[in-house]
């Protein structure tokens, strides 16, 4: 495996630790949060990441497909923001070729996700259901590892 696969695939993995942080415990209430009706809701956000992901895997393997998903209901939409990073990840790990760069992929669907984690964690703030900050750097991230489970922090503040 080429060395920007495994750099995909850990910013895949470092999406989902952050996504997940940015999610657990949000409640079902928090889905719906937001204010003026052009603004994105949580749920719209987390339905686009998702969208982001699926988009992404069809790019790696040469399709140009993109779709806007109407979002589920929170604990579902959970879900399927790991089950699309999952199948991306099952993607990057495999012997496919990748249709289109490695740096596109980056540049497109995964740092747009990666902001838009960074917003759901704003919202979580502004609806008075903060998470705590983190050293990132520090935190045990691992190529692969893209499901809900993830390791507990290691130095929040």
């Amino acid at each position: 495996m080429s060395d920007s696969r495994d750099f995909l695939r850990h910013t895949l993995a470092t999406l989902a630790y952050r996504g997940a942080k940015a999610i657990r415990n949000a409640g079902p209430t928090f889905a719906d949060y937001g204010g003026p009706e052009t603004a994105r809701t949580p749920a719209k956000i987390l339905a686009h990441i998702g969208d982001l992901m699926d988009w992404g895997l069809a790019m790696a393997d040469g399709r140009r497909e993109w779709k806007d998903s109407l979002p589920l209901p929170w604990e579902q939409e959970c879900e399927r923001f790991f089950a699309a990073l999952k199948k991306f990840d099952d993607y990057l790990a495999s012997d496919k070729p990748l249709a289109v760069s490695a740096e596109k992929l980056f540049q497109g669907p995964i740092a747009d996700a990666l902001t838009h984690v960074g917003q759901i964690a704003m919202l979580r703030r502004m609806a008075g259901i903060a998470i705590k900050g983190e050293n990132f750097f520090v935190a045990e991230i691992g190529i692969g590892r893209v499901g809900a489970e993830q390791t507990p922090p290691r130095k929040e503040f």
